[in-house]
């Protein structure tokens, strides 16, 4: 497959902490193309999808990776943290945001019957809406983890969210005891 620039160019003068992605990701920029070629054949997202890679280095993106998805012209942009990542796994995140593609038909689906059925602001509405993007982000994270534990050339799950969440001590200690 001969791919176009999947990075778009770099910014002259290169400025920290993008000047050290290998030491984010431990891999280059060319390694993380490479990989993201790899998936995206793996997945048959090409050549359906014109899908491209990009890397953010704006402090305030708080996500890892994320998906940009224009259907009308079947393209998809994959974003990935430059800066502050909490995933360790590149490989994974790349994975889980091309999944995201591959669910998008079913996603809009969804979406779309919740509209229909729910009145806008209804408690109700806010329910069904947060149950399936739960179920979403849950079913797409086992896909990836399939897909990467058969695979990936990383088969290393990433638990850096883990790392910030509380214990199960801690929650455990905040609640209220029954009388």
């Amino acid at each position: 497959m001969k791919v176009k620039e999947w990075f778009p160019p770099d910014p002259l003068p290169r400025k920290p902490p993008y000047q050290d992605i290998e030491g984010i990701y431990g891999m280059s920029k060319e390694e993380m193309q490479t990989l993201f070629e790899k998936w995206v054949r793996k997945l048959r997202i090409y050549p359906a999808w014109d899908a491209r890679l990009e890397l953010v280095e704006d402090r305030e993106f708080r996500k890892t990776g994320d998906i940009k998805i224009d259907c009308d012209d079947r393209k998809a942009v994959v974003l990935l943290n430059a800066v502050n990542p909490k995933q360790e796994n590149i490989e994974e995140v790349i994975v889980h945001e091309l999944m995201h593609l591959k669910m998008y038909p079913l996603d809009q689906t969804a979406e779309t019957l919740i509209d229909a059925a729910f009145p806008e602001d209804s408690p109700a509405r806010d329910f069904a809406m947060t149950q399936f993007f739960t179920t979403l982000e849950q079913t797409v994270e086992e896909l990836a983890k399939c897909f990467l534990l058969e695979y990936g050339e990383n088969r290393e799950l990433s638990f850096g969210r883990c790392k910030t969440m509380k214990s199960f001590n801690d929650l455990f200690d905040g609640l209220k005891k029954l009388e």
